[in-house]
């Protein structure tokens, strides 16, 4: 038996010791310890110093957070910086009217001084990072409870931040790695000056839409260009016209050379979230639970949005950018499902458990420390799983999904100033005056039709779909009083409130003093928004926290386990928006029986896919122009077409969103924008055979920006490397 055990072991060591290739996302400082003997002997021609320094310039100086979500790197010693249109899509839409349709039509700076400020917008780069796990967890103990120990953990976090950026303009974060059991220390240079240069037409920046998005082939332009501005001594400073074009420490190179099938790539970004260590549990609930409810409702969402926007090109725009941040969810959860069904994950991790369960209950030692802890994994979470459900509807149906219902909500903190006794006559001022200047852009970008059915359709999804035992009780009062006919209900509160409409609102803030505060409590969206979030206070946030604290515990000393039972092995952590390399090779798939993709796609796919009745497949005439002349001047590819984009093995996820994908030599050979469809599965397991990360093609992007916008200028700032 022992003998039997022993194997057993040895072998799953010897699986879980090869890392597939293009697994991981891996943190750059530990790249020459870890990597880069694997880097080298995959095709690398730098070194992991030139990658990531603190002792001298390297690549990760030229990589930022561009916005809240997504990734950009600077390509000019001018601050000129490359991200996603999707990534740059909110600040191009906050610049478009019906008389100056930038969404449409695209937007280039010719100088300078046409650049459009973007207040809000900033980007983020890193100036060093290190390993403060010690500091961390200094005080903390094994019988610790979860509570004390993360109070402990905040308060020694909060000690090392202000160490680290004590007399300086940087700012800092600390996250936990390994659930828990190291933790890492990032201090930031952010910049608050980020200005609009250039976006193309969204039939080349966003081509295909949301039909096309997460699938393969791809021929979207998704690329938009920014710059980065700086004080005269070229530091962080909010927007002046006396700013002035920000000097890197390093811009990256651009290549023109392009990309063969087997060649090297890796990813240089910031990927947002994985969860590849988590039980099998996590991922049937994932899976089987919370994504079917939320592709349901965003659907019908999506079905309504769309409805009004094929009617009218006022409100395509309004809710362009909503469309897509409604889409983007709903897709992905399709292919992920997809994937982990075909993967057969649940029952690999399954596999796995019952091999770490032989594996604890082998030694008194470790039977004492993790015999149990597969069990407990178990029971915790079907308490969590119903618990998530509910906040999964409150969320998607309700607080999240009804535009008005999180608008009125929005003044809740105005409302709690107002009616405390010892109320600041001064905040209330503050913070009234603050939602005031919100108005506008709100309802800029809303309409009220849309928002109305919305209500109507979530609501009754709610009412039918979730367990009584979950619903809030506002839900069942009005399932009651109006028959299950929430469209009645719903219009009879967007008649009575005043969130709806920008003239009432307008009105209502004008001269604004404590005792309004009323006014809003009685506001039926506002009732509404109340009554939802009291039930999540009440009943789910309890549970939910104290469940999820139970996982999050599991889940660290699993984690701990794992490494344990595993000490040879190299663990890459989580995605968790930190600095991240991923690294693999160009390559195509073969998503299903008979069906094989290439590794690239052109222009020709282009012409193939155009459509002029459908608008994410209209072809701009000057493109079609420039591709019967075949006039692709020095961005052609050697067979002499206009190539597009391809996919490599690199192991992305979101965030990763504008992050560059370099060659051998540390060039930029393209901008990271997508996954395929069959391997969006990834954020839970990855699949050497079917995981493909989608690149728009640097050489195109060069080609829209010369040849199709004229903004040759632009490309002439960059360091071509031909």
């Amino acid at each position: 038996m022992k003998k039997v055990l022993s194997l057993t072991i040895v072998l799953f060591l010897f699986v879980r010791l090869s890392v597939l290739a293009g697994e991981g996302m891996w943190l750059p400082m530990l790249l020459q310890s870890l990597n880069e003997k694997e880097m080298k002997e995959m095709g690398m021609r730098i070194s992991a110093e030139d990658i990531y320094s603190v002792n001298h310039s390297s690549l990760k100086d030229a990589i930022v957070i561009f916005g809240g979500g997504c990734t950009g790197e600077v390509v000019s010693d001018q601050g000129l910086l490359l991200t996603n249109h999707h990534c740059g899509f909110g600040s191009i839409q906050k610049h478009s009217s019906v008389e100056h349709d930038y969404l449409t039509d695209g937007f280039w700076a010719m100088s300078q001084a046409e650049e459009l400020p973007n207040p809000g917008l900033s980007v983020t780069f890193l100036v060093r990072m290190e390993d403060v796990t010690e500091n961390a967890l200094e005080g903390v103990t094994e019988d610790m409870s979860q509570n004390d120990r993360e109070e402990l953990i905040k308060k020694n976090i909060e000690a090392i931040k202000d160490s680290a950026t004590k007399d300086t303009h940087y700012k800092a974060v600390v996250k936990p790695f390994y659930y828990g059991n190291k933790y890492y220390l990032f201090v930031n240079e952010v910049f608050n000056d980020v200005r609009l240069v250039g976006a193309p037409p969204s039939n080349i920046g966003k081509f295909g839409g949301d039909t096309d998005n997460w699938m393969w082939p791809r021929h979207t332009g998704d690329f938009s260009v920014f710059r980065i501005y700086a004080n005269k001594d070229n530091e962080p400073a909010d927007y002046s016209e006396d700013n002035v074009p920000y000097t890197p420490k390093k811009f990256l190179d651009v290549s023109l050379k392009g990309v063969e099938k087997d060649d090297f790539t890796f990813v240089f970004g910031y990927p947002g979230s994985t969860e590849e260590y988590v039980p099998s549990y996590s991922i049937s609930h994932i899976t089987e639970v919370t994504n079917p409810v939320r592709i349901g409702l965003r659907g019908k969402r999506l079905d309504i949005m769309s409805k009004y926007m094929n009617a009218d090109p006022a409100i395509r725009i309004q809710y362009a950018a909503k469309y897509a941040g409604v889409s983007n969810g709903w897709k992905k959860w399709q292919g992920e499902n997809r994937g982990i069904k075909r993967l057969k994950a649940v029952e690999k991790k399954q596999a796995f458990e019952k091999q770490f369960n032989e594996w604890a209950n082998a030694t008194p030692e470790r039977k004492a420390k993790y015999a149990q802890l597969i069990p407990e994994f178990e029971k915790t979470s079907k308490q969590y799983s119903d618990l998530d459900l509910a906040f999964t509807y409150l969320l998607e149906a309700g607080i999240s999904g009804i535009e008005v219902v999180r608008y009125a909500r929005s003044y809740s903190g105005l409302v709690r100033l107002c009616e405390a006794k010892d109320a600041d006559k001064e905040k209330i001022i503050a913070m009234a005056t603050r939602l005031t200047s919100r108005i506008d852009g709100h309802f800029k970008d809303y309409y009220q039709l849309i928002d109305e059915e919305v209500m109507a359709a979530m609501l009754t999804r709610y009412a039918n779909d979730l367990p009584l035992k979950w619903q809030p009780d506002v839900l069942r009062d009005i399932n009651k009083k109006y028959k299950g006919n929430f469209d009645a209900f719903a219009q009879k509160l967007f008649n009575k409130s005043m969130f709806t409409s920008k003239e009432k609102m307008i009105a209502f803030m004008d001269g604004f003093k404590k005792n309004k505060y009323k006014k809003i409590e009685k506001d039926p969206a506002y009732q509404l928004a109340s009554d939802l979030i009291d039930f999540y206070l009440a009943k789910v946030q309890p549970g939910l926290a104290e469940t999820s604290a139970k996982l999050d515990s599991l889940q660290r000393i699993y984690m701990k386990a794992q490494m344990e039972m595993q000490p040879d092995a190299r663990f890459y952590p989580d995605a968790n928006f930190t600095l991240r390399i991923a690294y693999g090779k160009v390559d195509d798939y073969m998503p299903r029986d008979a069906v094989h993709y290439r590794h690239f796609t052109t222009l020709d796919g282009i012409m193939e896919k155009e459509n002029p009745d459908i608008y994410d497949y209209v072809v701009e005439d000057k493109l079609k122009e420039l591709y019967n002349e075949k006039d692709f001047g020095k961005y052609a590819a050697k067979d002499g077409k206009m190539h597009v984009a391809f996919t490599a093995s690199n192991h992305t996820t979101g965030g990763n969103s504008g992050s560059p994908v370099l060659n051998a030599d540390g060039q930029l050979i393209g901008l990271n924008f997508d996954r395929n469809w069959e391997g969006t599965m990834s954020d839970l397991m990855y699949d050497p055979d079917q995981c493909r990360n989608i690149t728009l093609d640097i050489r195109y992007c060069l080609f829209i920006m010369d040849k199709f916008a004229g903004a040759g200028h632009l490309v002439e700032e960059m360091n071509i490397i031909e």
